[in-house]
């Protein structure tokens, strides 16, 4: 896998075929007024651009028309992407690339990899708390990816401050929603997951979701081994998770715009995120 230099291109520009093909059947446009005086395309790469460049809507670099002014204004660019965020249209064109990735059988569910990342927010706004362990003050997400680093699951937000295993519980029912949406089967795939997960509860949920858990044991500051028999645990699976996850979250760090959150609003933020786990799943096409 690393091997491949294909597998390190994250895309951050679709090409007019590549945006008809895996973004345009997914997106609301309008029907009535006048016609738009920039195309879908071309509105969607600014979007992208915002979010790789990290910078400022009225910062971005927009292109000059004729008449040498700007061809469109960051505010309308903004509009549309609030409207598609509203719409569910982001949502859709990420549930669209798991989905493709599923046809070209280039999922491989025997091994789920979960973790949480967490984003300092030094603006302030909602959805916000203050992680201890971290020392920041932001919010976390919880996703899933498959053992070839791709997204498969919409992530989980909670407030900085939350623990991470609750979340979990939360997480499993989108993860099993998006395998029955795509005809994927998950029974008997191994869920990877850090110590922190290590709970009973979490344990009973992958289990009775027809999955396997693969947590190692927390010792929660015992001097003595827990009683009872061992959990069943695979270090070399668990190790895979650095090549996995974790590069996941190196590779959303390139997008510029997610390494702080600067949206008061959470649900921009977020769907932010999801464009970004997107592009990481397109990357075998684009």
């Amino acid at each position: 896998m690393t091997g491949n230099p294909r597998w390190q291109v994250i895309p951050v520009k679709l090409s007019q075929a590549q945006f008809e093909e895996f973004v345009l059947p997914h997106l609301s446009t309008g029907r009535r007024g006048p016609r738009p005086a920039l195309t879908l395309h071309k509105t969607f790469n600014y979007i992208l651009q915002v979010l790789y460049m990290g910078c400022q809507w009225k910062m971005l670099p927009i292109e000059r028309n004729a008449k040498g002014l700007p061809e469109i204004h960051y505010t309308r660019i903004y509009r549309s992407f609030r409207r598609w965020q509203a719409e569910g249209c982001i949502d859709a064109i990420f549930a669209g690339s798991v989905s493709r990735l599923h046809d070209d059988s280039l999922l491989d569910l025997t091994v789920v990899h979960g973790d949480g990342t967490t984003t300092a927010a030094k603006k302030g706004g909602d959805n916000l708390g203050y992680s201890g362990h971290k020392h920041l003050k932001g919010d976390k997400v919880v996703p899933f990816c498959d053992r070839h680093c791709n997204v498969i699951a919409p992530f989980v937000s909670a407030p900085g401050n939350r623990n991470e295993s609750p979340l979990l519980r939360e997480a499993l029912p989108k993860l099993t929603a998006m395998a029955r949406a795509i005809g994927a089967d998950l029974q008997g795939a191994i869920v990877s997951l850090d110590g922190v997960y290590d709970c009973r509860a979490n344990r009973r949920a992958i289990f009775n979701r027809g999955m396997a858990p693969n947590i190692p044991e927390n010792p929660r500051g015992r001097k003595t081994p827990k009683r009872g028999h061992k959990r069943r645990f695979d270090p070399a699976i668990f190790e895979e998770r650095f090549r996995t996850i974790e590069r996941v979250f190196a590779w959303e760090d390139k997008f510029r715009r997610l390494l702080l959150r600067f949206e008061r609003i959470s649900e921009v933020h977020y769907a932010f995120k999801t464009l970004a786990y997107t592009m990481i799943n397109l990357r075998h096409d684009c």
